[in-house]
């Protein structure tokens, strides 16, 4: 059999396969165009566009979609303790509703670094700093109740300005930084970058002041945390210092450059101090 009869037997052989494929899968069309038709009629039970399943179903449904729990319910167990403790100060803002008193209420406050807040009716406004929003609260309740029969406050913190740390060292970006949420060590790290190669994780150590206004060191060994051997449950307070210091490698490129610099003075002749 030459060439081109046997090119032509299997173009026509793949043809009829293709055409057979194609007859296997074609969807019959419905015998009874009765019983084909959508229903339109809902009975007592359902109700147009009702795609309602029962408890077991919604749950499961939601269980495999990763909906369980709602977003909210997620970020409680995380940051709760953050906003539920947090003093206010100098720069956050916050705003005061009470409800159905407009001319009581104020969005956006801007706490001033005097800590007093000016509201309606409150002679010398409210002092804030260092307070808790349920602790404002309960003031301003109390400063109300002389002109609204049960007055109900709500203080919200929008924007956590005063909280501040810093880190220090061997980091891409050194320097201060806010904390608007709870944050531990490592989380802190990371915001400023990482820790170049030339720190030393295993040694970085957090400066905090204490309740006698003395500074000491805390430990924490980000080496060990990153390698899962440690818990990452060092959490930062307003004021702390995270410290990365510097490693072998960071002590041989100063011997280097030392080295380099002495090798530049004897060739040219520059006296070495």
């Amino acid at each position: 059999m030459t060439m081109y009869k046997r090119m032509v037997l299997a173009v026509v052989t793949l043809i009829a396969l293709t055409i057979s494929i194609a007859a296997q899968t074609e969807t019959p069309a419905p015998k009874d165009p009765q019983k084909a038709r959508p229903r339109t009629a809902t009975s007592s039970q359902e109700q147009p566009g009702d795609t309602s399943v029962t408890p077991a179903d919604s749950s499961a449904t939601a269980a495999a979609n990763g909906q369980g729990q709602s977003d909210e319910d997620e970020f409680k167990p995380v940051y709760k303790n953050f906003f539920a403790t947090y003093r206010l100060g100098p720069e956050d803002v916050i705003s005061v509703d009470v409800f159905n008193q407009e001319r009581y209420s104020r969005k956006g406050i801007i706490i001033p670094p005097n800590g007093r807040v000016s509201l309606a009716l409150i002679p010398g406004g409210v002092f804030v700093n260092g307070k808790t929003t349920a602790e404002v609260e309960e003031i301003i309740k109390k400063k109300y109740d002389e002109f609204i029969i049960d007055p109900q406050v709500t203080v919200s913190l929008d924007k956590a300005m005063s909280y501040r740390y810093s880190v220090m060292g061997d980091v891409l970006q050194p320097g201060v930084r806010l904390m608007s949420r709870r944050m531990t060590v490592t989380e802190a790290i990371a915001e400023a970058g990482g820790v170049l190669s030339t720190g030393d994780r295993s040694k970085v150590y957090v400066l905090r002041r204490q309740s006698t206004g003395f500074v000491e060191p805390i430990a924490v060994n980000v080496s060990a945390i990153y390698k899962g051997k440690s818990p990452d449950t060092t959490y930062l307070v307003p004021g702390d210092q995270i410290v990365v210091p510097g490693n072998k490698m960071k002590k041989v490129r100063e011997w280097l450059g030392l080295a380099s610099v002495a090798s530049f003075a004897r060739v040219f002749g520059v006296p070495v101090p």
